[in-house]
């Protein structure tokens, strides 16, 4: 099972087995020998491409969720001085890394040495089950889901910013209607395929404007690279400008003019927080999110 989920993962035989440190004929063997065994198909081969048969996707699904079992059991199980063991896989923006996880890492890693922590770093939103991911860190509002528990870290704030020869160049708006008069920079979803509209809050109501657009990016840190440089108007999260603002390379706008708090959030399947490397995690998350460091 954990060889065909691997093959399934890598998308082929040659990775799996690199993956596995295993030779790639024992793979090979292995998946031929449990199709056999299943009296199925598991996968369709060709030269260029590896895809799952019906029966393979759900052999697949089932196999994840039997090892998972697997590893929460053998997690369960201290070791000799009580330290949790395991490993997780955690998907999340290459920002949210960058500027709040991986400064922090150091002291996860000191503190729970048996715990092995694999990132997975996209912009774009994961699959856990198909991804065999143990949770998912992202900003935003999580969207409902009758299979993931999303626990709340903390809420950031949307900042209006530009680069000072941007704003030396074209002016500071001081309302967002004034916006209409400026190019923004756009940031391309992953999830719908276009720029969203800007939202402000004014007299308890909010309103949505549809910036200019002459450049636009789907990456969150050449999004806020295109701000430095001067390209336009961009709309980021604090977490993302404050060292840039308080640096000079950035100057915030319509301050007065703000959007609601949105939250960063954990996401996961309940089945999986049975597993202590997880929980350990979940909750060295909430910490860190909120400042208090590993404590």
């Amino acid at each position: 099972m954990e060889i065909f989920t691997r093959v399934v993962e890598t998308h082929g035989f040659k990775k799996a087995a690199g993956t596995l440190s295993l030779p790639p004929a024992t793979v090979t063997k292995t998946i031929k020998d449990l199709e056999a065994h299943l009296g199925t198909r598991l996968l369709n081969r060709t030269t260029r491409a590896l895809s799952l048969t019906d029966a393979g996707q759900r052999y697949y699904e089932s196999c994840k969720l039997i090892l998972h079992e697997v590893q929460s059991a053998e997690e369960a199980i201290a070791g000799p001085e009580g330290e949790v063991r395991g490993s997780i896989r955690v998907s999340t923006t290459p920002s949210l890394a960058s500027r709040i996880i991986i400064p922090a890492l150091p002291q996860f890693t000191a503190r729970h040495p048996h715990i092995d922590v694999g990132l997975r770093l996209s912009d774009s939103v994961s699959d856990l089950v198909q991804e065999g991911l143990d949770c998912v860190i992202r900003a935003g509002e999580p969207q409902p889901s009758a299979t993931l528990v999303a626990r709340r870290l903390t809420t950031f704030r949307w900042l209006v910013c530009a680069s000072p020869a941007y704003l030396a160049n074209h002016g500071e708006p001081v309302s967002p209607e004034d916006l209409r008069e400026h190019h923004a920079v756009g940031y391309i979803s992953s999830r719908t395929g276009r720029s969203a509209e800007w939202v402000f809050q004014k007299a308890g109501q909010l309103h949505a404007i549809a910036m200019s657009e002459q450049v636009s990016v789907d990456d969150t840190e050449a999004y806020v690279a295109s701000g430095v440089a001067g390209l336009g108007l961009i709309r980021s999260a604090d977490y993302m400008v404050d060292a840039l603002i308080a640096e000079g390379r950035l100057k915030q706008v319509l301050q007065d003019h703000t959007a609601p708090a949105e939250p960063i959030s954990l996401l996961y399947p309940q089945s999986r927080y049975r597993s202590a490397a997880l929980r350990t995690f979940v909750d060295w998350c909430v910490r860190i999110f909120n400042g208090q460091g590993d404590a």
